[in-house]
């Protein structure tokens, strides 16, 4: 149908914050690629992997979903560049918070700031009403996993957990 705009293909760019130098590089590509071909980056600005997928995005001026924990959270990680790119969700809704409760295997020995990174992971794979699910997630982790339930999937696992409820593609970069 002529005129009518089809929505923007959504991918969330997590990982681990202890992803290996050279395969940051490879994500900032992967997240230039994206930008250049229109898909909008979910991701939650943690150091490592989340950072090299922002970078990317913003170096070709792609669009930018940030999920953030608190309202500063890695403030000094900001680009300049933001501007009409990025939009922001400052801190996780108290339904990400009963979402990330219901899927998280060890919810009860979180303290309350890790449980608002596990409450902003379910934003960064179903968007800011937890509606609008990624098309597809890219990840590194250091296991491999796709479904977040292996060990050493660390913080990534929920955000894999939830994608995997939603049979959202994953594509894991390490392992």
């Amino acid at each position: 149908m002529a005129g009518v705009r089809s929505p923007p293909l959504l991918y969330a760019g997590i990982g681990a914050r202890d992803t290996p130098a050279q395969v940051l590089a490879g994500i900032k590509r992967i997240a230039e690629r994206f930008a250049t071909a229109g898909w909008t980056l979910r991701t939650g600005l943690s150091p490592g992997a989340d950072q090299a997928f922002y970078a990317g995005a913003l170096a070709c001026r792609g669009r930018v979903e940030l999920f953030l924990p608190s309202p500063r959270f890695q403030q000094q990680a900001r680009s300049s560049e933001e501007r009409g790119l990025v939009t922001v969700l400052a801190q996780p809704s108290e339904a990400a918070f009963a979402l990330a409760q219901r899927t998280h295997p060890h919810w009860e020995q979180l303290d309350h700031c890790e449980r608002s990174l596990r409450a902003r992971d379910c934003h960064q794979v179903l968007g800011a009403d937890l509606r609008h699910p990624v098309d597809l997630v890219v990840c590194w982790t250091a296991d491999g996993g796709i479904d977040g339930l292996h060990p050493l999937s660390g913080g990534t696992g929920q955000a894999l957990r939830i994608a995997s409820l939603h049979r959202i593609a994953v594509i894991n970069l390490g392992g």
